[in-house]
């Protein structure tokens, strides 16, 4: 569900995550640590179902349930490493930090799939995109909102924060507040933190524009769990070329500095397009992202639409065994 979610939201893209090794904050949990937080989750998993289902066979069945839908997603994928940040483990982009009751209200909603729940609210979404602008200053290649792209907004910080209190109200996991480039309305972003209830996690989708040191720090204040950054070569002249913004990569580098030294969760997004994926390319992107010391790196296929419209952009089955077994890898 939640890759559906992201494709509808996104529809140029189909997404494969994963996490980056680095020694710095945030951390990278591994070995008999990682062992202990699993078995840690489980019984969070049973804490969770217990609360909703009277019935000891809901128990069992339900447990089945969360057990095969991670197969259905994952497949036979286990979980090498997670990411520990804020006194919270975070083992994908998508999934809220555990130990928390954001991630425990995430479980819930997932088990209202297999049999509705009356003990205790359930979250209606797991992960919404909220677009707060049609602003941007760059123009990249593969831009779904290009149609839209710098026309005039009309909702204002008002209207914002009363669409977030009604996707809160209705209940969910992750808002990722996206644009155009959402930190062209830096004071809306921080504004819309600040009145959010912490029910949710909140995270900015960004080209990394304007989030210097003060800014990350203000996000961090106002309560920003992390930031996806896009970044679509690990040369940065030919970045600066995708984006058509010759400070582009610049912009990555700090907003990754910024944000890390603020405790804020770092992913980079990164457009596969078929001129770029090979078995070196991949490597040569996922060492950049270790030196940066981000904690995840997540894969976007192209699709025809938005200013890839009409072109011929998809991936073949070869290129995507490629993605695929390089995740693994």
């Amino acid at each position: 569900m939640l890759v559906e979610l992201q494709e509808e939201r996104i529809k140029n893209t189909r997404l494969i995550s994963t996490t980056v090794e680095t020694s710095s904050s945030p951390r990278m949990v591994t070995g008999l640590r990682l062992r202990i937080t699993q078995l840690r989750i489980k019984l969070t998993f049973l804490k969770v179902i217990i609360s909703c289902y009277n019935n000891p066979i809901d128990w069992i069945q339900s447990l089945r349930y969360l057990i095969q839908l991670r197969r259905r997603f994952l497949g036979s994928n286990k979980v090498h490493k997670m990411v520990y940040v804020n006194g919270k483990y975070h083992i994908g982009l998508y999934t809220p930090g555990w130990n928390s009751n954001i991630y425990e209200e995430y479980i819930a909603s997932q088990l209202s799939d297999f049999k509705p729940i009356t003990k205790r609210k359930v979250n209606r979404f797991n992960t919404v995109f909220l677009a707060i602008t049609k602003k941007c200053a760059l123009q990249c290649e593969h831009c779904f909102e290009w149609d839209n792209l710098n026309k005039k907004d009309v909702l204002e910080t008002n209207d914002l924060q009363a669409i977030v209190k009604r996707i809160q109200d209705k209940g969910v996991s992750q808002i990722h507040l996206s644009g155009g480039e959402p930190l062209i309305k830096m004071n809306a972003v921080v504004e819309l933190l600040n009145s959010g209830d912490k029910s949710s996690e909140f995270w900015v989708v960004t080209s990394g524009y304007k989030l210097n040191e003060n800014n990350a720090k203000r996000l961090k204040e106002a309560g920003l769990k992390g930031v996806v950054i896009s970044l679509d070569h690990f040369i940065p002249k030919l970045h600066n070329t995708f984006r058509h913004f010759n400070d582009a990569y610049y912009w990555v580098e700090e907003a990754v500095k910024n944000a890390n030294k603020n405790h804020i969760i770092t992913a980079l997004s990164l457009c596969t397009t078929k001129d770029f994926v090979s078995e070196e390319n991949l490597m040569s992107y996922m060492e950049l992202a270790k030196k940066l010391k981000v904690s995840f790196v997540q894969f976007l296929e192209p699709k025809a639409v938005g200013h890839y419209a009409n072109k011929d952009v998809f991936l073949n089955e070869e290129q995507i065994d490629i993605l695929e077994i390089f995740l693994e890898k």
